[in-house]
C-alpha cells in the first residue's frame, strides 16, 4: 500500500535528489525517533537487496561476541590464544580485535593465494583453513599508537566463536539470526550463490580480478573467496533488515529487548573503549570522529555505528534516541569515488535538524 510521504520527507527527497547525481546511483534513508518512524524514503534507483559489507562486523560479529561476553565465554582480558592456542602473538586480546588496537594490518589480499584468477572459490568451509594459515603470520602486525581499523582482526573473531560454539561460523550465524532476526531476509550468500533473483540486487562494481559487474555477489574480494562467509562482510538484506537490527541495537540500549543480552552488557559494549588520542571506537561499533563523523554534526559523542563500504550505515544516538539507517551501491561507480563520504553526514545532519514535531 503507498503511503504519502510527510513534508518531512519530501523536503529531504528533494536535497537528496539534488545531491546524488555521479555520487551513488540510489539512496534508501529509513530513521526512527523515540522509537517512532520519521522517515522512509528512496531515491534515484534503488533495489530490494543490497550488499551490506563491513555493516556485517556490528549485525553478526559484535552481537555474536557481546553475546558470547554475556554467557560468561570471554572477558576484556581474555587472549586470543585462550581459544587459538597455535595464534602467533600470545599477547593479543580479544578486546583488542573489537576495538582495533590489535595492531593487525587493516587488510590483504588474501584472495590471491586463495583463488586462482578465472576460477571459482571452493567450498567456504575448506577456504578458512587456507586463510587461518594467512592471517596467521606476524607480518601482518603494522606497529602503531594508533587504532588501525582492520578487516583481518575481525577475520579471527570467527575462529575464536567458532571455538566458543563449537560449530561452523555458518551455524553461528543462523542461530544469531533466529535469536535477534528470525523474520529477516538478511542472510549469507553461501559459495557466491544468490537466495533471490539477481535482479533484485543493487548491482556494485565491476571487478577486475573477477572479470564480471557484481550483482548479488559479495563486492569485498576476501568475502568472496571464502565462498561469501565472514565475520567482517558477507551480508545481504534489506532496509527493513537493517532497520529491524538497529531498533534490536536500540532496544538493547534500552533494555527493552529481554530476550537479548542484559542492558549492563549492551552498554558496556557502546561505551567509549579507547582514549581519543588513539581512536573513536566502543567495543565493535565505531563512535563519532569530531569534524569527520560519518553520522554528521549533530549526533552526541555518545553515538554508535558502523559503516559499509558500499555505502551503507546505521548510526543511533542514545542521547536523542534517534537511529538512521542507509543503503546505497555507491561503490557501482567506482571504489575510488569518495563523494558519499560527504553526503551520508549531510543526510544524517537533515534528519536531525529536522526531526518532526509530535
Amino acid at each position: 500500500m503507498y503511503m504519502k510521504h510527510t513534508s518531512f520527507e519530501l523536503s529531504l527527497v528533494d536535497k537528496v535528489t539534488n545531491a546524488i547525481p555521479d555520487v551513488t546511483p540510489g539512496v534508501v534513508v529509513r530513521s526512527y525517533h523515540s522509537g517512532r518512524l520519521i522517515c522512509d524514503v528512496a531515491v534515484g534507483n534503488t533495489y530490494p537487496h543490497y550488499d551490506m559489507a563491513s555493516l556485517t562486523k556490528i549485525i553478526f560479529t559484535q552481537q555474536a561476541m557481546m553475546e558470547a561476553f554475556d554467557k560468561g565465554h570471554w572477558n576484556f582480558e581474555s587472549k586470543v590464544v585462550d581459544f587459538i592456542p597455535s595464534f602467533f602473538d600470545a599477547q593479543m586480546t580479544v578486546k583488542s580485535l573489537l576495538t582495533h588496537t590489535s595492531q593487525l594490518d587493516w587488510w590483504k589480499p588474501f584472495f590471491r593465494s586463495l583463488v586462482v584468477q578465472g576460477q571459482e572459490p571452493s567450498d567456504w568451509q575448506q577456504q578458512r583453513s587456507k586463510i587461518f594459515e594467512l592471517l596467521n603470520q606476524s607480518s601482518n602486525i603494522k606497529k602503531s599508537e594508533k587504532a588501525l581499523y582492520s578487516d583481518l582482526g575481525f577475520l579471527v573473531l570467527g575462529f575464536i566463536l567458532e571455538k566458543i560454539h563449537q560449530k561452523s561460523l555458518l551455524d553461528v550465524w543462523y542461530s544469531i539470526k533466529e535469536k535477534h532476526y528470525s523474520h529477516s531476509t538478511m542472510d549469507f550468500h553461501v559459495n557466491n550463490k544468490p537466495i533471490y533473483a539477481q535482479d533484485l540486487y543493487a548491482p556494485t562494481e565491476f571487478c577486475q580480478y573477477r572479470q564480471r559487474s557484481l550483482r548479488g555477489e559479495v563486492h569485498d574480494e576476501n568475502t568472496w573467496a571464502l565462498g561469501g562467509v565472514s565475520t567482517h562482510a558477507g551480508l545481504f538484506g534489506s532496509i527493513d533488515d537493517l532497520a529491524s537490527y538497529g531498533m534490536t541495537m536500540r532496544s538493547q540500549l534500552q533494555g527493552i529487548a529481554t530476550y537479548s543480552v542484559r542492558q549492563k552488557t549492551a552498554q558496556l559494549f557502546s561505551k567509549r573503549a579507547i582514549s581519543e588520542d588513539v581512536g573513536d571506537w566502543a567495543v565493535g561499533y565505531m563512535m563519532p570522529t569530531e569534524g569527520v563523523a560519518s553520522c554528521g554534526h549533530m549526533f552526541s559523542p555518545n553515538s554508535v555505528g558502523h559503516t559499509g563500504f558500499t555505502g551503507t550505515s546505521c548510526w543511533y544516538d542514545p542521547k536523542i534516541d534517534l537511529l538512521v539507517v542507509i543503503l546505497s551501491n555507491r561503490v557501482h561507480y567506482g571504489r575510488e569515488n569518495k563523494s558519499f563520504a560527504n553526503l551520508r553526514p549531510q543526510i544524517h545532519n537533515w534528519i536531525a535538524e529536522g526531526i518532526p514535531k509530535r
